[in-house]
C-alpha cells in the first residue's frame, strides 16, 4: 500500500540500538505510534540521527542540509526496493523541518517522496527557518497537515496554519486535519501535551493512514 518514514521532533537523536531499543524519544508522538502505522498496513522506517551525529546536537542544525537530504534519499530508495510502494515522509514538530525541507529539495522523479505529512508543524522559529518560510510552492506531491487547535508550543500556534496551507500552491491535493481534545501534560512543546496528540493518538494515526492510502 505505502511506506512511511517517520521523523521525530526535538534533537532527533533517538540513538537506536542494534536490538531496536531507543535511548531517547520513545515517548515522541511519531515514535510511540510507530506500531499503529504498521497495524494499518503501512511499512515503517523511523529516522535516527546518522552514525556520525550520534552525540549532541544530533540533528540540530542538520535538518536543512544537503547531507540530510542525501541520507533520506537513500532511505527512500531502499524502502522502494524492499516494498515497491509509494514512500511518504511523516514529520512531527522539529521533524517537520526535515520532512518539508526534503520535499522541497527532491521531486518524486528525482528519488524524492511520493507524499508528505506534517504534524504539529514548526510554524515560527527564532533559531532557524520554520516550515512556511521554505519554498513550499515547489512541492508537487500530496500534503496533509495535522494540527491540534490548542497546541501550546510557541513555535506551533494554530493561528499560523493558514500561512502554511496557502504556500502549498502546486500540490495535487492537500488537506488540513484540525484535532481537538485529549490530554495536556507537561511542557507545551513536548510529547504529552496537546502538541503530541496525547490521548488521541489512535484517531490521529487512523486519519493519517486513511489519507495516505487514498488514491
Amino acid at each position: 500500500k505505502a511506506a512511511v518514514i517517520l521523523f521525530a521532533g526535538g534533537h532527533g537523536g533517538l540513538q537506536i540500538s542494534q536490538s531496536g531499543t531507543f535511548t531517547w524519544g520513545e515517548g515522541n508522538f511519531i515514535v510511540r505510534t510507530r506500531h499503529q502505522f504498521v497495524e494499518r498496513g503501512l511499512a515503517v522506517a523511523v529516522i535516527d540521527a546518522p552514525s556520525d551525529r550520534q552525540s549532541p546536537p544530533f540533528l540540530g542544525g542538520f535538518r536543512q542540509k544537503p547531507e540530510h537530504v542525501a541520507d533520506i534519499k537513500a532511505v527512500i530508495t531502499w524502502l522502494k526496493k524492499q516494498n515497491n510502494v509509494p514512500v511518504w515522509l511523516v514529520g512531527t514538530s522539529r521533524g517537520t523541518q526535515s520532512a518539508a525541507f526534503i520535499a522541497t529539495q527532491l521531486g518524486s522523479k528525482d528519488g524524492g517522496p511520493d507524499g508528505l505529512v506534517l504534524t504539529s508543524t514548526i510554524l515560527s522559529d527564532d533559531k532557524g527557518r520554520p516550515v512556511p518560510e521554505m519554498p513550499l510552492e515547489t512541492i508537487a506531491i500530496p500534503v496533509l497537515a495535522v494540527h491540534h487547535e490548542q497546541d501550546g508550543c510557541k513555535h506551533c500556534s494554530y493561528s499560523e496554519i493558514p500561512r502554511l496551507m496557502e504556500k502549498l500552491m502546486a500540490v495535487p491535493r492537500k488537506k488540513l486535519i484540525t484535532v481537538k481534545g485529549g490530554e495536556n501534560r507537561g511542557d507545551p512543546c513536548k510529547a504529552f501535551a496537546y502538541h503530541g496528540f496525547n490521548g488521541i493518538e489512535t484517531d490521529v494515526v487512523a486519519r493519517i493512514s486513511e489519507w495516505i492510502k487514498q488514491k
